[in-house]
Protein backbone atom coordinates (compact mmCIF):
# COMPACT_ATOMS: atom_id res chain seq x y z
CA UNK A 1 0.00 0.00 0.00
CA UNK A 2 0.99 3.57 -0.76
CA UNK A 3 1.45 6.77 0.98
CA UNK A 4 -0.75 7.99 2.66
CA UNK A 5 -1.45 11.65 2.78
CA UNK A 6 -0.94 14.74 3.99
CA UNK A 7 2.60 14.35 4.84
CA UNK A 8 3.94 16.94 6.67
CA UNK A 9 7.86 17.40 6.56
CA UNK A 10 9.38 15.79 9.29
CA UNK A 11 12.91 15.07 10.68
CA UNK A 12 13.09 12.40 8.34
CA UNK A 13 17.13 11.58 7.72
CA UNK A 14 18.44 9.39 4.88
CA UNK A 15 21.03 7.08 4.59
CA UNK A 16 24.48 7.70 4.95
CA UNK A 17 26.60 7.56 1.85
CA UNK A 18 30.55 7.98 1.21
CA UNK A 19 30.10 10.36 -1.97
CA UNK A 20 33.79 11.02 -2.08
CA UNK A 21 34.40 7.88 -3.62
CA UNK A 22 31.95 8.25 -6.31
CA UNK A 23 32.50 9.50 -9.79
CA UNK A 24 29.84 10.40 -12.11
CA UNK A 25 30.41 11.96 -15.69
CA UNK A 26 27.86 14.26 -17.29
CA UNK A 27 27.43 14.52 -20.71
CA UNK A 28 26.31 18.12 -22.33
CA UNK A 29 27.21 19.25 -18.95
CA UNK A 30 26.48 23.05 -20.59
CA UNK A 31 22.88 22.78 -20.20
CA UNK A 32 20.66 25.02 -17.98
CA UNK A 33 19.56 21.98 -15.94
CA UNK A 34 22.34 19.56 -16.08
CA UNK A 35 25.41 22.33 -15.39
CA UNK A 36 23.05 22.60 -12.36
CA UNK A 37 23.17 18.72 -11.49
CA UNK A 38 26.71 18.68 -11.58
CA UNK A 39 26.55 21.68 -8.75
CA UNK A 40 24.57 19.89 -6.56
CA UNK A 41 26.34 16.33 -6.65
CA UNK A 42 29.70 18.64 -6.52
CA UNK A 43 27.99 19.85 -3.04
CA UNK A 44 27.34 16.38 -2.00
CA UNK A 45 31.57 15.21 -2.38
CA UNK A 46 30.85 13.56 -5.45
CA UNK A 47 33.75 13.34 -8.08
CA UNK A 48 32.10 15.35 -11.23
CA UNK A 49 33.74 15.49 -14.92
CA UNK A 50 31.88 16.69 -17.78
CA UNK A 51 31.88 17.60 -21.33
CA UNK A 52 29.93 19.63 -24.27
CA UNK A 53 30.16 21.07 -27.29
CA UNK A 54 30.11 24.58 -26.44
CA UNK A 55 29.61 26.24 -22.68
CA UNK A 56 28.03 29.60 -22.26
CA UNK A 57 27.29 31.56 -19.85
CA UNK A 58 25.87 31.12 -17.22
CA UNK A 59 26.72 28.03 -16.85
CA UNK A 60 30.66 28.15 -17.66
CA UNK A 61 30.40 31.10 -14.85
CA UNK A 62 28.56 28.83 -12.74
CA UNK A 63 30.72 25.60 -13.35
CA UNK A 64 33.96 27.82 -13.36
CA UNK A 65 32.99 28.85 -9.52
CA UNK A 66 32.69 25.26 -8.20
CA UNK A 67 36.08 23.88 -10.11
CA UNK A 68 33.89 21.44 -12.53
CA UNK A 69 34.40 23.59 -15.54
CA UNK A 70 35.38 21.00 -18.31
CA UNK A 71 39.20 22.23 -19.10
CA UNK A 72 37.73 22.64 -23.20
CA UNK A 73 34.98 22.12 -24.76
CA UNK A 74 34.33 19.19 -27.12
CA UNK A 75 33.63 15.60 -26.96
CA UNK A 76 36.42 13.28 -25.48
CA UNK A 77 36.11 9.49 -25.17
CA UNK A 78 39.25 9.17 -22.83
CA UNK A 79 37.08 10.99 -20.24
CA UNK A 80 34.48 7.71 -19.77
CA UNK A 81 36.37 5.26 -17.81
CA UNK A 82 35.53 2.00 -16.66
CA UNK A 83 35.54 3.61 -12.84
CA UNK A 84 32.92 5.81 -13.43
CA UNK A 85 29.65 4.81 -10.92
CA UNK A 86 27.25 7.04 -13.79
CA UNK A 87 26.92 8.82 -16.77
CA UNK A 88 24.17 11.21 -16.96
CA UNK A 89 23.27 11.82 -20.35
CA UNK A 90 21.32 15.69 -21.28
CA UNK A 91 18.89 16.02 -23.39
CA UNK A 92 20.80 18.10 -26.10
CA UNK A 93 23.19 14.99 -26.28
CA UNK A 94 23.17 12.94 -29.77
CA UNK A 95 22.37 9.62 -30.21
CA UNK A 96 25.45 8.66 -32.38
CA UNK A 97 27.44 11.28 -29.43
CA UNK A 98 31.22 9.48 -29.04
CA UNK A 99 30.81 9.53 -25.12
CA UNK A 100 27.42 7.89 -25.14
CA UNK A 101 28.61 5.21 -27.27
CA UNK A 102 32.07 4.91 -25.40
CA UNK A 103 30.12 4.52 -22.38
CA UNK A 104 27.78 2.17 -24.02
CA UNK A 105 30.73 -0.11 -25.13
CA UNK A 106 32.36 -0.18 -21.33
CA UNK A 107 28.75 -1.36 -19.94
CA UNK A 108 28.63 1.61 -17.21
CA UNK A 109 25.56 2.84 -15.57
CA UNK A 110 23.41 5.53 -18.21
CA UNK A 111 20.97 7.69 -16.77
CA UNK A 112 18.73 10.63 -18.08
CA UNK A 113 18.93 14.04 -15.95
CA UNK A 114 15.47 12.88 -14.56
CA UNK A 115 16.12 9.46 -13.77
CA UNK A 116 18.98 10.79 -12.16
CA UNK A 117 17.06 13.07 -10.05
CA UNK A 118 14.82 10.09 -8.95
CA UNK A 119 17.57 8.29 -7.94
CA UNK A 120 18.59 10.52 -6.15
CA UNK A 121 15.02 11.15 -4.18
CA UNK A 122 13.40 7.60 -4.56
CA UNK A 123 13.29 8.10 -0.74
CA UNK A 124 11.80 10.88 -0.12
CA UNK A 125 7.83 12.43 -1.13
CA UNK A 126 8.27 13.28 -4.60
CA UNK A 127 6.05 16.80 -5.58
CA UNK A 128 6.18 17.53 -9.61
CA UNK A 129 4.65 20.16 -10.65
CA UNK A 130 3.45 19.92 -14.57
CA UNK A 131 1.49 21.56 -17.09
CA UNK A 132 1.89 23.76 -20.13
CA UNK A 133 2.51 26.92 -18.69
CA UNK A 134 2.63 28.68 -14.79
CA UNK A 135 5.01 25.23 -13.66
CA UNK A 136 7.65 27.27 -13.14
CA UNK A 137 5.41 30.02 -11.21
CA UNK A 138 3.47 27.54 -8.93
CA UNK A 139 7.15 25.68 -7.99
CA UNK A 140 8.85 28.57 -6.86
CA UNK A 141 5.94 30.10 -4.85
CA UNK A 142 6.18 26.75 -2.90
CA UNK A 143 9.40 26.83 -2.53
CA UNK A 144 9.23 30.43 -1.24
CA UNK A 145 6.59 29.53 1.35
CA UNK A 146 8.88 26.66 2.45
CA UNK A 147 11.71 28.26 2.76
CA UNK A 148 10.09 31.37 4.24
CA UNK A 149 9.05 28.65 7.65
CA UNK A 150 12.49 27.13 7.73
CA UNK A 151 11.36 23.88 6.33
CA UNK A 152 14.38 21.48 4.90
CA UNK A 153 13.51 20.24 1.12
CA UNK A 154 15.47 19.49 -2.06
CA UNK A 155 13.81 21.29 -5.37
CA UNK A 156 14.28 21.42 -9.04
CA UNK A 157 13.21 24.92 -10.55
CA UNK A 158 13.04 26.15 -13.98
CA UNK A 159 14.43 29.53 -13.62
CA UNK A 160 16.40 32.05 -10.94
CA UNK A 161 14.94 32.23 -7.64
CA UNK A 162 15.64 35.04 -5.49
CA UNK A 163 16.88 33.71 -2.35
CA UNK A 164 18.47 30.46 -4.04
CA UNK A 165 21.97 30.06 -5.01
CA UNK A 166 21.27 27.86 -7.44
CA UNK A 167 17.59 26.11 -9.43
CA UNK A 168 18.39 22.48 -7.99
CA UNK A 169 19.37 21.25 -4.43
CA UNK A 170 20.05 17.49 -3.58
CA UNK A 171 20.65 16.27 0.02
CA UNK A 172 20.80 13.21 2.08
CA UNK A 173 18.27 14.47 5.13
CA UNK A 174 15.74 16.76 3.29
CA UNK A 175 11.68 14.92 3.52
CA UNK A 176 10.93 16.41 0.73
CA UNK A 177 11.50 17.07 -2.51
CA UNK A 178 9.76 19.78 -5.28
CA UNK A 179 10.56 19.56 -9.10
CA UNK A 180 9.25 21.27 -12.00
CA UNK A 181 8.30 18.41 -14.14
CA UNK A 182 8.10 19.73 -18.21
CA UNK A 183 6.96 17.12 -20.38
CA UNK A 184 9.83 16.84 -23.34
CA UNK A 185 12.10 13.70 -23.95
CA UNK A 186 14.38 13.07 -20.77
CA UNK A 187 17.09 12.14 -23.40
CA UNK A 188 18.27 10.79 -26.87
CA UNK A 189 17.93 7.55 -25.18
CA UNK A 190 14.59 7.73 -23.30
CA UNK A 191 11.85 9.15 -25.70
CA UNK A 192 9.66 9.25 -22.58
CA UNK A 193 8.52 13.13 -20.75
CA UNK A 194 10.86 14.00 -17.69
CA UNK A 195 8.01 14.36 -15.70
CA UNK A 196 7.14 10.45 -16.23
CA UNK A 197 10.32 9.37 -14.59
CA UNK A 198 9.56 11.60 -11.04
CA UNK A 199 7.54 9.04 -10.10
CA UNK A 200 5.42 11.63 -8.27
CA UNK A 201 3.71 10.95 -4.97
CA UNK A 202 2.33 14.60 -5.32
CA UNK A 203 1.30 15.87 -8.55
CA UNK A 204 -0.15 19.19 -9.57
CA UNK A 205 -1.37 19.76 -13.70
CA UNK A 206 -1.57 23.54 -13.89
CA UNK A 207 -2.69 23.61 -17.50
CA UNK A 208 -2.63 21.69 -20.94
CA UNK A 209 -2.23 24.17 -24.25
CA UNK A 210 -0.37 22.15 -27.27
CA UNK A 211 3.28 22.81 -27.34
CA UNK A 212 6.40 20.91 -28.46
CA UNK A 213 5.30 19.96 -31.85
CA UNK A 214 8.41 19.30 -32.68
CA UNK A 215 7.70 15.92 -30.33
CA UNK A 216 4.46 15.58 -30.56
CA UNK A 217 2.81 16.72 -33.83
CA UNK A 218 -0.84 16.65 -32.81
CA UNK A 219 -2.69 17.92 -29.81
CA UNK A 220 -3.84 14.46 -29.08
CA UNK A 221 -0.44 13.05 -28.86
CA UNK A 222 0.39 15.95 -26.27
CA UNK A 223 -2.41 15.69 -24.60
CA UNK A 224 -1.56 11.57 -24.10
CA UNK A 225 1.57 12.67 -22.13
CA UNK A 226 -0.51 14.09 -19.53
CA UNK A 227 -3.01 11.37 -19.56
CA UNK A 228 -0.25 8.65 -18.90
CA UNK A 229 1.42 11.09 -16.36
CA UNK A 230 -1.85 11.17 -14.49
CA UNK A 231 -2.95 7.30 -14.68
CA UNK A 232 0.65 6.69 -13.07
CA UNK A 233 0.03 7.97 -10.16
CA UNK A 234 0.31 6.11 -6.90
CA UNK A 235 -2.00 4.48 -4.50
CA UNK A 236 -2.41 6.88 -1.79
CA UNK A 237 -0.71 9.95 -3.61
CA UNK A 238 -2.74 13.60 -4.24
CA UNK A 239 -3.51 15.47 -7.70
CA UNK A 240 -4.02 18.88 -7.14
CA UNK A 241 -5.40 20.16 -10.71
CA UNK A 242 -6.58 23.01 -12.03
CA UNK A 243 -10.34 23.39 -12.09
CA UNK A 244 -10.79 26.54 -14.75
CA UNK A 245 -8.70 24.68 -17.62
CA UNK A 246 -11.36 22.26 -19.63
CA UNK A 247 -8.72 20.05 -20.42
CA UNK A 248 -7.01 19.28 -17.11
CA UNK A 249 -10.23 18.59 -16.05
CA UNK A 250 -10.99 15.67 -18.41
CA UNK A 251 -7.52 13.93 -16.85
CA UNK A 252 -9.31 13.86 -13.09
CA UNK A 253 -11.36 10.58 -14.04
CA UNK A 254 -8.13 9.02 -15.50
CA UNK A 255 -6.98 8.81 -11.83
CA UNK A 256 -6.92 5.43 -9.93
CA UNK A 257 -9.69 5.59 -7.37
CA UNK A 258 -6.72 4.93 -4.50
CA UNK A 259 -5.64 8.69 -5.72
CA UNK A 260 -6.68 11.42 -3.47
CA UNK A 261 -8.33 14.44 -6.36
CA UNK A 262 -8.34 18.06 -5.27
CA UNK A 263 -8.90 20.70 -7.73
CA UNK A 264 -7.93 24.08 -7.14
CA UNK A 265 -9.19 27.53 -8.53
CA UNK A 266 -8.11 31.34 -9.06
CA UNK A 267 -7.77 32.89 -5.05
CA UNK A 268 -10.17 35.39 -4.31
CA UNK A 269 -8.88 38.80 -4.38
CA UNK A 270 -9.06 42.53 -4.94
CA UNK A 271 -7.09 45.49 -6.18
CA UNK A 272 -6.66 48.33 -5.02
CA UNK A 273 -4.05 51.67 -6.16
CA UNK A 274 -2.52 48.95 -8.85
CA UNK A 275 -2.09 46.38 -5.95
CA UNK A 276 -3.38 43.17 -5.41
CA UNK A 277 -4.70 41.94 -2.04
CA UNK A 278 -6.20 38.37 -1.04
CA UNK A 279 -9.67 38.32 -0.13
CA UNK A 280 -9.98 35.86 2.89
CA UNK A 281 -6.58 37.67 4.33
CA UNK A 282 -6.26 41.25 3.08
CA UNK A 283 -2.82 40.20 2.74
CA UNK A 284 -0.78 42.50 0.23
CA UNK A 285 0.83 40.37 -3.03
CA UNK A 286 3.71 41.66 -4.63
CA UNK A 287 2.37 39.98 -8.00
CA UNK A 288 -0.23 40.38 -9.56
CA UNK A 289 -2.71 38.87 -12.69
CA UNK A 290 -5.58 36.06 -12.89
CA UNK A 291 -3.11 33.65 -13.55
CA UNK A 292 -0.56 34.42 -11.15
CA UNK A 293 -3.69 34.12 -8.42
CA UNK A 294 -4.62 30.89 -10.14
CA UNK A 295 -1.27 30.24 -9.80
CA UNK A 296 -1.13 30.87 -5.96
CA UNK A 297 -4.63 28.84 -5.76
CA UNK A 298 -2.25 25.21 -6.49
CA UNK A 299 0.83 26.48 -4.84
CA UNK A 300 -1.60 26.69 -1.19
CA UNK A 301 -2.98 23.21 -1.93
CA UNK A 302 0.84 21.92 -2.42
CA UNK A 303 1.40 23.69 0.93
CA UNK A 304 -1.49 22.43 2.51
CA UNK A 305 -0.39 18.70 2.14
CA UNK A 306 2.87 19.51 3.27
CA UNK A 307 1.89 21.18 6.80
CA UNK A 308 1.87 24.81 5.90
CA UNK A 309 -1.28 26.26 6.98
CA UNK A 310 -3.46 29.57 4.81
CA UNK A 311 -2.41 31.76 7.66
CA UNK A 312 1.46 30.69 7.44
CA UNK A 313 0.80 30.60 3.74
CA UNK A 314 -0.40 34.21 3.05
CA UNK A 315 2.35 35.47 5.21
CA UNK A 316 4.64 33.84 3.29
CA UNK A 317 3.25 34.54 -0.28
CA UNK A 318 2.93 38.49 0.59
CA UNK A 319 6.55 38.46 0.12
CA UNK A 320 7.09 36.61 -3.47
CA UNK A 321 8.38 38.96 -5.98
CA UNK A 322 8.09 35.98 -8.56
CA UNK A 323 10.63 33.82 -10.94
CA UNK A 324 12.95 35.48 -13.18
CA UNK A 325 11.49 36.58 -16.14
CA UNK A 326 7.74 36.14 -14.87
CA UNK A 327 6.25 39.22 -15.27
CA UNK A 328 9.53 40.69 -13.80
CA UNK A 329 9.83 44.16 -13.36
CA UNK A 330 12.51 46.05 -14.92
CA UNK A 331 12.08 49.53 -14.37
CA UNK A 332 9.23 51.95 -13.37
CA UNK A 333 8.49 55.74 -13.34
CA UNK A 334 5.27 57.02 -12.45
CA UNK A 335 3.67 57.12 -15.68
CA UNK A 336 5.22 53.51 -17.32
CA UNK A 337 6.16 49.98 -16.13
CA UNK A 338 8.76 48.17 -18.14
CA UNK A 339 8.00 44.29 -17.91
CA UNK A 340 9.98 41.06 -19.06
CA UNK A 341 8.51 37.81 -18.84
CA UNK A 342 9.36 34.62 -20.66
CA UNK A 343 6.08 33.85 -22.25
CA UNK A 344 6.17 32.65 -25.69
CA UNK A 345 3.38 30.27 -26.18
CA UNK A 346 0.03 31.56 -27.70
CA UNK A 347 -2.25 31.06 -24.20
CA UNK A 348 0.87 32.19 -22.21
CA UNK A 349 0.44 35.79 -24.48
CA UNK A 350 -2.97 35.64 -23.66
CA UNK A 351 -2.61 34.99 -20.07
CA UNK A 352 0.12 37.80 -19.45
CA UNK A 353 -0.84 40.55 -21.27
CA UNK A 354 -4.35 40.44 -19.63
CA UNK A 355 -2.64 40.48 -16.46
CA UNK A 356 -0.93 43.48 -16.96
CA UNK A 357 -4.02 45.14 -19.10
CA UNK A 358 -6.27 44.46 -15.76
CA UNK A 359 -3.82 45.60 -13.29
CA UNK A 360 -2.88 49.11 -15.24
CA UNK A 361 -6.80 49.76 -16.81
CA UNK A 362 -6.18 53.10 -17.57
CA UNK A 363 -2.94 52.65 -19.15
CA UNK A 364 -1.79 52.06 -23.08
CA UNK A 365 0.26 48.64 -23.06
CA UNK A 366 2.28 48.06 -25.93
CA UNK A 367 3.77 43.98 -26.22
CA UNK A 368 6.90 42.85 -27.68
CA UNK A 369 6.99 39.04 -28.40
CA UNK A 370 10.00 37.00 -29.88
CA UNK A 371 9.43 34.06 -31.97
CA UNK A 372 12.09 31.66 -30.97
CA UNK A 373 10.82 28.21 -30.21
CA UNK A 374 10.54 25.28 -32.24
CA UNK A 375 6.78 25.55 -32.39
CA UNK A 376 6.30 29.36 -32.48
CA UNK A 377 8.22 29.17 -35.90
CA UNK A 378 6.21 26.35 -37.70
CA UNK A 379 3.78 27.45 -39.68
CA UNK A 380 1.04 24.47 -38.41
CA UNK A 381 1.58 25.87 -35.56
CA UNK A 382 1.48 29.89 -35.88
CA UNK A 383 -1.79 30.05 -36.48
CA UNK A 384 -2.61 28.78 -32.60
CA UNK A 385 -1.55 32.35 -32.15
CA UNK A 386 -4.45 33.91 -33.40
CA UNK A 387 -5.97 36.89 -31.60
CA UNK A 388 -3.03 36.22 -28.78
CA UNK A 389 -2.31 39.81 -28.46
CA UNK A 390 -5.19 41.42 -29.36
CA UNK A 391 -5.58 42.98 -26.05
CA UNK A 392 -2.07 44.91 -26.68
CA UNK A 393 -2.78 48.53 -27.64
CA UNK A 394 0.42 48.32 -29.68
CA UNK A 395 1.65 45.05 -31.06
CA UNK A 396 5.04 43.98 -32.16
CA UNK A 397 6.49 40.17 -33.12
CA UNK A 398 10.03 39.47 -33.60
CA UNK A 399 11.85 36.64 -35.39
CA UNK A 400 14.80 35.93 -37.31
CA UNK A 401 15.23 34.61 -40.30
CA UNK A 402 18.85 32.83 -38.96
CA UNK A 403 16.93 31.00 -36.14
CA UNK A 404 14.60 28.97 -38.75
CA UNK A 405 17.31 28.11 -40.97
CA UNK A 406 19.27 27.11 -37.78
CA UNK A 407 16.55 24.75 -36.87
CA UNK A 408 16.03 23.33 -40.38
CA UNK A 409 12.27 25.38 -40.70
CA UNK A 410 10.88 26.27 -43.90
CA UNK A 411 11.33 30.32 -44.55
CA UNK A 412 8.31 32.17 -43.71
CA UNK A 413 7.64 36.09 -44.68
CA UNK A 414 6.60 39.11 -41.91
CA UNK A 415 3.58 39.08 -44.19
CA UNK A 416 2.35 35.30 -43.43
CA UNK A 417 3.22 36.27 -39.78
CA UNK A 418 1.00 39.02 -39.63
CA UNK A 419 -1.85 36.77 -41.09
CA UNK A 420 -1.32 34.07 -38.30
CA UNK A 421 -1.17 36.80 -35.13
CA UNK A 422 -3.88 38.68 -37.11
CA UNK A 423 -4.75 42.50 -36.42
CA UNK A 424 -2.79 45.60 -36.49
CA UNK A 425 0.71 43.79 -35.78
CA UNK A 426 3.89 45.00 -36.93
CA UNK A 427 6.58 42.19 -37.21
CA UNK A 428 10.23 43.08 -37.07
CA UNK A 429 13.37 40.43 -38.45
CA UNK A 430 15.90 43.12 -37.25
CA UNK A 431 15.50 43.28 -32.96
CA UNK A 432 17.27 47.23 -33.56
CA UNK A 433 14.62 48.53 -35.83
CA UNK A 434 11.89 47.26 -33.42
CA UNK A 435 13.96 49.06 -30.47
CA UNK A 436 14.27 51.57 -32.27
CA UNK A 437 10.61 51.85 -33.13
CA UNK A 438 9.63 51.22 -29.08
CA UNK A 439 12.06 54.89 -29.03
CA UNK A 440 9.75 57.14 -30.74
CA UNK A 441 6.76 55.93 -28.65
CA UNK A 442 5.25 58.25 -25.92
CA UNK A 443 5.62 56.33 -22.70
CA UNK A 444 3.27 58.48 -20.54
CA UNK A 445 0.68 56.66 -18.92
CA UNK A 446 2.10 53.41 -20.94
CA UNK A 447 3.62 50.27 -20.09
CA UNK A 448 6.18 47.92 -22.24
CA UNK A 449 6.01 44.07 -21.90
CA UNK A 450 8.85 42.34 -23.38
CA UNK A 451 7.57 38.58 -24.20
CA UNK A 452 10.57 35.69 -25.31
CA UNK A 453 12.07 32.59 -24.44
CA UNK A 454 14.93 34.04 -25.86
CA UNK A 455 16.54 37.34 -26.00
CA UNK A 456 15.24 39.32 -28.83
CA UNK A 457 18.97 38.62 -30.52
CA UNK A 458 20.96 40.29 -27.74
CA UNK A 459 18.39 43.25 -26.56
CA UNK A 460 19.74 44.92 -23.29
CA UNK A 461 15.82 44.48 -21.67
CA UNK A 462 16.98 46.62 -18.91
CA UNK A 463 19.12 48.97 -20.75
CA UNK A 464 16.66 49.79 -23.04
CA UNK A 465 13.38 50.28 -19.96
CA UNK A 466 15.73 52.75 -18.63
CA UNK A 467 16.60 54.50 -21.52
CA UNK A 468 12.82 55.18 -22.25
CA UNK A 469 12.49 56.19 -19.24
CA UNK A 470 14.79 58.59 -18.89
CA UNK A 471 13.29 60.45 -22.56
CA UNK A 472 9.76 61.24 -20.68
Amino acid sequence: MGRRFPLLISNFVGLTTNYALMKVHLIAIGGSAMHNLAIALHKKGIQITGSDDEITDPAKSNLQRYGILPASDGWDINRITPDLDAVILGMHARIDNPELVKAQELGLRIYSYPEYLYEQTKNKTRVVIAGSHGKTTITAMILHVLKYHNKNFDYLAGAALEGFETSLKLSDDAPVAIFEGDEYLASALDRRPKFLLYKPDIALISGVAWDHINVFPTYRSYVEQFENFVKELPYGGSLIYCNEDEEVRKLDPLASNGVNKIPYNTLPNSVKDGVTYLTDTNTRLEVFGKHNLLNMGGAMQVCLLLGITKIQFAEAISSFKGAARRLQLVARNEACNVYWDFAHSPSKLVATIKAVKEQFPKRKLVACMELHTFSSLTKEFLKEYKGAMDEADVRKVYFNPHVLEHKRLPAISTEEVKNYFGGAVEVYTNSTQMTDSLKTIDWKNTNLLMMSSGNFDGVNVKGLAEELLKKQ
